[in-house]
């Protein structure tokens, strides 16, 4: 969990397009089909599977629940990583200046070239192998030069990164050891929320220690903490050095892999833990452990969420689907005939929840696959097949004179130029007006407008001068404006309730 190195703000707004030209979060592999959909390959590793699944009573645990974390807290790890960093040497730039040292001369630290520092964190894992191999998060290792790892046992190994997949914040490790105890894997697409867990991690380098929660929620995504979220989160006390540790059911299986807390001010735990679902690490670490990296599936576009503004602009009776913000060319979802516009509202005859949901479906199928698509374009609903492709390294986006009012309310634009579309960094041909301010009480600062912002359509007329603009704001009299923005090269829809 980042909560060693990461504490994310109470309020999280973010314009999810993360993982944007969809490509998703991983590929099953192996003898378990983690992820439901066409897999490929096979396992390397020898895990053991939960074979205990059904409920189990409370009544059962009239002293607690120590045949439950007994057995499971051997199977955690503590690791501590270094790495060299380069301090920033004199913190004064001035110190240096001839003017400086005339009325002043010389003071300490005066002229400190940058020095090496060694810097060094703590975390958790969790032995999934008997011969050594360890499931943690890739925050927890990220840049060290230097990795060990503590048993219970008080043994310490040197351990060989295998990979990682910063993703989805999964890495793998791997030591030198036989016969070691290892943690059962769970379900976790069977959690309800309710189930009793435990998570168990090395807080603050203390050893094994172990917290009770319930399951607060499953399925939570765009919360801007990974490109790919499914987090369960949980009421279970997680603290910093949780980072990699366990949670486990009440049968002590290994159902996810505690990542994140939710806390102010730099705090520790608030009673809303994530952690990284199993079936999810379990899919990243098969791929890195047989083929080095993850794979994931790509259909070309951008997708965002249908709010109950845009289901009712795009004819839509409920808030479903995936709203298609932007399509790249030459890409499965370009070469299958889909448009700026579509809404994507299933996968396979499974329907599509949001825009997170059809990442993570993607995501979740191997690249090749042939998918149907239903798709709702200009009130009608349409099949589209396509072949899955694969997501380019680079491919993700974070889910840039005439000028004047006349349009929106609170918002100026201007003629976007060759020049400006340089300077906002946009593909080349890119036609729209560019924002040139927003007022902050104004409906479109609501909105999410900002400076820089080019709009490119206006109820889906495409605007290409002030002029355009004016006129297509003007048509829309007191209703609603149904914006294309292109922001920092991604386009989205946005509505401006009023004007």
């Amino acid at each position: 969990m980042k909560s060693s190195h990461l504490h994310i703000p109470r309020w999280i707004a973010t314009a999810v397009v993360l993982a944007a030209l969809i490509g998703g979060g991983v590929l099953a592999i192996g003898l378990r089909d983690w992820s439901g959909h066409e897999v490929f390959g096979a396992s390397n590793l020898e895990l053991r599977m939960a074979r205990d699944t059904e409920p189990v009573s409370l009544g059962n645990f009239t002293n607690g629940f120590s045949s439950v974390l007994k057995p499971a807290l051997p199977a955690i790890v503590n690791i501590h990583t270094s790495k060299v960093v380069k301090s920033r040497g004199s913190q004064m730039p001035f110190f240096n200046d001839p003017m400086f040292r005339q009325f002043f001369g010389d003071q300490p630290g005066m002229g400190e070239e940058p020095r090496s520092e060694r810097e060094r964190s703590l975390g958790s894992g969790v032995i999934v192998t008997s011969d050594g191999t360890i499931l943690t998060n890739n925050h927890v290792i990220d840049g060290a030069t230097d990795i060990k790892v503590d048993l219970s046992d008080k043994r310490e190994f040197q351990a060989k990164l295998i990979g990682t997949d910063p993703k989805t914040d999964i890495a793998v490790l791997k030591i030198d050891a036989t016969n070691l105890p290892m943690l059962a894997i769970g379900d976790s697409s069977k959690l309800r929320v309710g189930d009793v867990v435990f998570a168990i991690g090395e807080p603050y380098g203390l050893g094994g220690t172990a917290t009770m929660g319930i399951i607060s929620a499953t399925g939570r995504g765009d919360l801007g903490i990974e490109n790919y979220e499914d987090f369960i989160q949980t009421d279970a006390a997680i603290n910093p050095g949780n980072s990699g540790g366990a949670m486990i059911d009440l049968h002590g299986n290994l159902i996810g892999i505690n990542t994140a807390i939710l806390a102010e001010n730099g705090g520790g735990n608030q009673g809303i833990g994530f952690a990284i679902p199993i079936n999810m690490a379990c899919s990243v670490m098969d791929q890195i452990v047989s083929h080095g990296k993850v794979v994931r599936g790509y259909l070309g576009l951008v997708p965002q969420d249908v709010t109950p503004t845009l289901a009712k602009q795009f004819g839509l009776s409920q808030a479903n689907g995936a709203l298609v913000g932007e399509v790249s060319p030459d890409t499965p979802a370009a070469r299958a005939g889909v448009k700026r516009g579509d809404v994507i509202l299933a996968v396979n005859g499974q329907p599509v929840g949001s825009a997170n949901d059809l990442r993570l479906r993607i995501s979740q199928t191997a690249p090749g696959t042939n998918v149907k698509l239903q798709i709702w374009r200009e009130g009608k609903t349409q099949d589209v097949s396509l072949a899955l492709g694969e997501l380019p390294e680079k491919a993700d986006k974070a889910g840039p004179e005439e000028g004047g009012s006349g349009g929106l309310e609170g918002v100026d634009v201007q003629e976007l130029t060759a020049d400006i579309a340089e300077q906002l960094q946009l593909a080349p041909g890119t036609r729209g007006v560019v924002v040139t301010s927003v007022d902050p009480a104004s409906a479109a600062a609501a909105a999410d407008l900002r400076r820089g912002d080019v709009i490119q359509e206006v109820n889906h007329k495409p605007v290409t001068n002030v002029q355009q603009y004016r006129e297509a704001v003007a048509a829309a009299g007191k209703q609603p404006v149904l914006l294309l923005v292109n922001h920092q090269g991604v386009t989205t829809y946005t509505v401006i309730e009023s004007h």
